[in-house]
């Protein structure tokens, strides 16, 4: 019985042991940075692709006051309320102190300077997809932007939710920089440009796709529309299925990411009315280019 009990000991510290090395964060060495030159015109354009200030502005701010990134709007999700942090660049507050390479760790891989992993509620499983010289050009441009010294608030998460080190489990499931949607090599450029702004910097999966029980995005129903993350909500189906965007022209996608207006006359309202706000930002090519991704995707029914 002694022999058997310490066997099981013996398993259980090796199991412990692999689940702690899977689980550790995996930051990008200093080496991993391209050679780049940051570009910060660029970073804006990621800046209002990406949709910053739409969670790290206070709520309801406008004009100047989006680009005061204080942070602390809460989302109250199933498993617990976070908190947007400062992102601004007070060297104590936020993030005035933070490398190039900080920034894109954070991004892309969901690891803090610190060394600790970020929840995913901070959407770097699809800024993963993003090209790593635009977190750079990204880096450039916050640091442009005005110092507010308010303090992060800390999230407000039960057990087992607080225990930030399952989450090195999460990313070996669902961090993954390969395209979501499968094109052919000789795929329009436009349709290209469309994937890499949807499925990287513009995050539209993160709620427009279905989670699971432990907040996996459901790929097989990529941007098929989903239960809103806060609230008795529905976020809806942006594919071109007959019951979502079929009926949709490319023209009329692009317009409306312009105008907020649908073809039918209707006009843009609750969180989707902010995402208007910064797609409108953009140069026409990059909404041309959303447009003709999203009537290119699989069609999937409405649920």
């Amino acid at each position: 019985m002694k022999r058997i009990l310490l066997v099981l000991v013996v398993l259980a510290l090796a199991a412990g042991a692999v689940v702690w090395i899977l689980t550790a964060p995996k930051p990008l060495a200093a080496a991993a940075l391209p050679a780049h030159k940051a570009d910060p015109a660029n970073g804006e354009r990621v800046f209002w692709t990406g949709g910053c200030a739409s969670c790290h502005a206070a709520k309801g701010a406008k004009d100047a006051d989006r680009l005061k990134l204080g942070g602390g709007q809460a989302f109250a999700t199933p498993f617990g309320t976070f908190y947007a942090p400062n992102i601004s660049p007070d060297p104590v507050a936020g993030i005035g102190r933070w490398s190039e390479l900080d920034l894109v760790n954070a991004m892309q891989r969901g690891v803090s300077p610190e060394g600790r992993h970020y929840y995913p509620a901070f959407p770097y499983g699809s800024y993963v997809r993003m090209k790593t010289e635009d977190v750079v050009d990204l880096a450039a441009f916050l640091k442009s932007l005005p110092a507010v010294s308010e303090p992060s608030k800390p999230h407000d998460l039960p057990f087992p939710f607080n225990i930030r080190r399952g989450l090195g489990l999460w990313k070996l499931l669902y961090l993954d920089p390969a395209p979501v949607t499968a094109l052919a090599p000789d795929a329009p450029a436009e349709i290209q440009r469309g994937r890499h702004i949807v499925e990287g910097a513009g995050h539209c999966g993160e709620c427009h796709t279905p989670r699971n029980a432990i907040g996996g995005p459901d790929r097989s129903r990529w941007l098929a529309g989903a239960k809103a993350l806060e609230g008795d909500g529905k976020i809806p189906n942006i594919t071109p299925d007959t019951s979502a965007l079929g009926g949709w022209s490319a023209k009329d996608i692009a317009y409306y990411l312009e105008s907020g207006l649908t073809p039918d006359g209707d006009s843009v309202g609750g969180p989707m009315a902010t995402v208007v706000d910064n797609m409108a930002k953009l140069p026409a090519e990059d909404r041309n280019a959303i447009a003709a991704y999203l009537k290119a995707v699989p069609p999937r029914p409405k649920q």
